[in-house]
C-alpha cells in the first residue's frame, strides 16, 4: 500500500496515511535525536511522499518537538490544514505542581492550551491520553475531552498505553453519554511485543479504535544493527530499554529477519514494520527517524509483501504467552460449534457431548 493510499482511523472518517511519522526524535534536548534542521527535512520528506499523519506529545524533548512542528508547519495554514497532527497530554513539565500533569480537568485543559501555543495552531486533530492515570475518575477525563471537542480545540480522541478494561469503560461511557468517542488506540506492538494480542487488540477492533503501534522496531533492536556475536558490546542510544531486549530470543528473530530480508531484497527494518502494519486492527504504524536515511528506509516498508510462509516463520519465533483466559477461549470452538464450520473456522465436536439422541436427557 503506497503512503498516499489513505485509510480511515478506527470508527471515524478521518483519513490518515498507513505510516505515521513519530516526532519523539525532533530536537536534541534529551541528548539524542534530530537537530531542528534535520527534523524539518524529515518532516518535508514525509509529506512529499504523501504522508499526512504526525504524532508528537507535550513531553517530547521537553516540548521542543511540538515547537519544531509549529514553527515549520503550524504557523502556515496551507501546510497545517493538510496534516493530521496528533499530540498527547499526561506528562508533567512543571516539577512541584501536582496538577501539572495527569488526566484531571485542570491538567488536560492547561496541557491543551500549551500544546496549541507550541504547535501554533487553533486545533489538534487527534488528542491522546498518553497513559492511564489511576487518581482521576475516567468520567472526569472523558468529560473534559468532550468539552475540548465541543470548543473546537480538538477534533478526535484516542488513548495510549492504557489497559483494555479502562479503554472499554471510557468508550462505553462516551457512547451512553453522547460524548465524543475514542477512535484510536496507541500501544507498543512489534515482533518482540505481542502480548497486546490478548486483550488490547481485540478490544480495539470490537470498540472501533484504529490501532497505531509505536516502536515497531523495538527501539532499534530489529533494524539489524545488533548481532549475537557482539552481545554486551552495544551502546544503543535508548540505553537500558534497548539492551534489556537483546537476548537469545531476540537474536534468533534478528537472524530470521535477515534471511527474509535477503529473500525479498530489502532491509530487516522494512520486514519488521511490514509485519506490524499487516496485523488485523492496525491502521497506521508509527515510525521514528533520526535521519533522512532512516526515514527513507522505513517508508519503503509499505512496498514489502510477506508471503504466508515467511509470516509463519516469524510467528513461530514470536508467538506470545497470553494471560488467562486466552488459551481456553482459543480452544472454545469445540464446545459450541458442534463440529460445524462457522465464519470459515472448523472445530471438532466436544468429546463430552452426546453422540446421538439415545445419550441425550
Amino acid at each position: 500500500m503506497p503512503l498516499d493510499h489513505y485509510v480511515t482511523l478506527g470508527h471515524s472518517g478521518l483519513r490518515v496515511s498507513p505510516l505515521c511519522l513519530g516526532a519523539m526524535t525532533f530536537g536534541e534536548d534529551w541528548g539524542w535525536g534530530s537537530s531542528v534542521k534535520d527534523s524539518e527535512q524529515i518532516l518535508d520528506a514525509f509529506v512529499a511522499r504523501g504522508g499526512n499523519f504526525i504524532d508528537t506529545a507535550n513531553a517530547y524533548t521537553k516540548g521542543h518537538s511540538e515547537k519544531i512542528i509549529g514553527d515549520h508547519v503550524g504557523r502556515h495554514a496551507a501546510k497545517r490544514d493538510r496534516l493530521v497532527i496528533a499530540t498527547k497530554f499526561f506528562s508533567n513539565l512543571y516539577p512541584g505542581d501536582p496538577n501539572g500533569g495527569g488526566s484531571n480537568r485542570k491538567a488536560i485543559i492547561a496541557a491543551c492550551e500549551h500544546s496549541l501555543r507550541r504547535l501554533q495552531t487553533s486545533y489538534i486533530d487527534l488528542y491522546w491520553m498518553h497513559a492511564w492515570e489511576v487518581n482521576t475518575p475516567i468520567e472526569e477525563t472523558m468529560r473534559a475531552l468532550e468539552d475540548l471537542v465541543r470548543d473546537g480545540k480538538v477534533r478526535y480522541l484516542g488513548f495510549s498505553d492504557t489497559p483494555a478494561w479502562k479503554c472499554a469503560e471510557a468508550q462505553l461511557l462516551a457512547r451512553f453519554r453522547g460524548w465524543a468517542p475514542l477512535v484510536a488506540l496507541q500501544i507498543e506492538y512489534s515482533l518482540l511485543q505481542r502480548t497486546v494480542e490478548g486483550e488490547l487488540m481485540p478490544m480495539a477492533r470490537e470498540l472501533g479504535m484504529g490501532v497505531t503501534p509505536w516502536s515497531p522496531l523495538k527501539g532499534g533492536v530489529l533494524t539489524g544493527k545488533y548481532a549475537r556475536d557482539k552481545h554486551g558490546k552495544h551502546e544503543p542510544g535508548r540505553g537500558a530499554w534497548t539492551v534489556s531486549a537483546l537476548n537469545d530470543k531476540a537474536y534468533d528473530l534478528i537472524e530470521e529477519l535477515g534471511r527474509i530480508a535477503r529473500e525479498l531484497d530489502t532491509t530487516q527494518s522494512r520486514v519488521a514494520i511490514a509485519w506490524v502494519q499487516g496485523r488485523p486492527g492496525v491502521t497506521s504504524t508509527i515510525i521514528g527517524a533520526r535521519t533522512l536515511q532512516q526515514l527513507e528506509d522505513n517508508l519503503a516498508a509499505v512496498d514489502v509483501r510477506l508471503t504466508a510462509e515467511q509470516l509463519g516463520r516469524l510467528e513461530a519465533l514470536t508467538k506470545p504467552a497470553l494471560n488467562f483466559p486466552a488459551d481456553m477461549l482459543a480452544n472454545g470452538a469445540a464446545f459450541y460449534q458442534g463440529g460445524t464450520t462457522i465464519n470459515g473456522r472448523t472445530a471438532p465436536p466436544w468429546p463430552g457431548s452426546p453422540k446421538d439422541d439415545s445419550e441425550r436427557y
